[in-house]
């Protein structure tokens, strides 16, 4: 299992061709308190730096971009009731989605934990 993150700060853990994405802590704490959730529907295909959701906050509208190409299989759900749980646990349980990787090549393009934290630095 290895984890990639973006420069839009999103995290993907892949496990063979399937990945759980999310938003990382640092997201989560430049969003502020968060308010809402916009997902889409499992089966949606997407392109890489294709949108594929927004999250809302007390301070603005942030996008979600697709960091490789896919497929969604899987919605958190909680996060319609609770969207507030992108700020306790970004990184663990408020993952927004499970994605089938459609080109595992567009992995190279992002960075490791070492690179985002250097990234954010």
């Amino acid at each position: 299992m290895a984890t990639y993150y973006s420069e839009e700060h999103e995290w993907l853990t892949v496990e063979g061709d399937t990945a759980t994405l999310g938003i990382t802590k640092h997201a989560a704490e430049q969003l502020g308190e968060v308010v809402f959730v916009e997902q889409q529907d499992v089966g949606e295909e997407f392109a890489k730096d294709g949108e594929i959701g927004v999250i809302e906050s007390v301070k603005a509208a942030s996008e979600i971009y697709a960091p490789v190409d896919g497929e969604i299989l899987e919605v958190n759900e909680t996060l319609a009731d609770n969207p507030g749980a992108l700020n306790e646990d970004p990184e663990g349980e408020a993952w927004i989605y499970k994605i089938k990787i459609t080109d595992a090549a567009q992995l190279e393009d992002l960075m490791d934990e070492a690179g985002y934290k250097a990234f954010i630095g």
